[in-house]
């Protein structure tokens, strides 16, 4: 017997979001969404004294972004020894201490591949925990020069697409090479998940895709149409690809999980980058999202009482 397979060129029978609206509305169309990824799981505070560990300086470090422009911060957690970890009450406490903050409306957005320990189970078990609109999908498996395998099985996916579909929350599909966008396809053909989809792409980590601006263009003529999408360069290219970012229409992400330095032997804070960030946004003639005109634009729901 023959099988057959969704065809991930089309889009046409793809599963869609109910809540959806057409994010390019007049009071959204200049706005571009500044992400804030704060620790990451691998990078050691010897490189930087400025990356926050604990949840309550992750937490403090989050509030201080969304004052300077942030409307999304991403989050990994660290365990007692400075490493990754997908511990949910780390999680919970982290964001619970976020949340307590009245005047500030971030959108929370969770990492589901914080420690590469990890099992499949583990991976997931904050989601109905802490109930983040958005997580992250890495939407395939890579070799991580030198250290290993970026693992991302079809079967954890499915289950990982499930449950946050279930759940309500915003996959973040994390896109390293071009491969990945094609997994994505599939489970958008499959109801897995639920379009319009949000793409991050992840630009600079040695077994992915390079950080160069015609990387960017190809991966970003293949999306769907209805799609919205964000990406970031590691390291030293974080710069080329903020621009090309800002030029192609894209939104953005800044953080010390992606890149530790302001500039040459100048050592930044997560502060530091969200400040640049929206600076060059308005000198590029938008304006930062605030997270309710984020909402807006990922098709998020709005938060309650609005």
């Amino acid at each position: 017997m023959e099988t057959r397979t969704p065809d991930t060129r089309h889009r046409d029978t793809r599963h869609r979001d109910p809540r959806h609206r057409d994010p390019r509305t007049p009071d959204t169309d200049d706005r571009v969404i500044v992400s804030a990824a704060l620790t990451g799981a691998v990078t050691p505070r010897s490189r930087n004294g400025n990356i926050p560990l604990t949840p309550e300086e992750i937490a403090e470090d989050a509030y201080r972004c969304w004052r300077a422009g942030a409307a999304i911060v991403h989050l990994h957690m660290r365990d007692d020894e400075g490493l990754g970890t997908m511990d949910r009450e780390r999680f919970k406490r982290t964001v619970d201490r976020i949340r307590a903050h009245e005047d500030c409306d971030l959108i929370i957005n969770c990492t589901t591949s914080g420690d590469n320990r990890a099992g499949d189970d583990e991976r997931m078990a904050h989601l109905p925990y802490v109930r983040p609109e958005i997580a992250s999908f890495d939407a395939g498996s890579m070799n991580w020069m030198p250290e290993g395998v970026f693992t991302n099985s079809p079967q954890f996916l499915e289950r990982l697409g499930t449950t946050m579909r279930e759940l309500g929350i915003k996959p973040e599909l994390e896109i390293f090479d071009s491969g990945f966008i094609g997994v994505a396809g599939y489970y958008l053909d499959t109801g897995v998940l639920v379009a319009p989809a949000h793409y991050q792409f992840v630009l600079g980590v040695l077994g992915g895709l390079e950080a160069t601006v015609e990387n960017l263009v190809f991966l970003r003529s293949k999306l769907p149409a209805d799609a919205t999408w964000s990406a970031f360069g590691v390291g030293r290219d974080h710069l080329r690809i903020l621009y090309a970012t800002l030029a192609l229409g894209g939104h953005v992400r800044v953080g010390l999980e992606d890149n530790v330095y302001y500039a040459r032997g100048v050592l930044a804070s997560n502060v530091s980058l969200v400040e640049r960030a929206v600076r060059v946004i308005r000198e590029f003639g938008h304006q930062p999202a605030t997270p309710d005109e984020a909402r807006r634009i990922l098709s998020l729901p709005p938060r309650p009482g609005r």
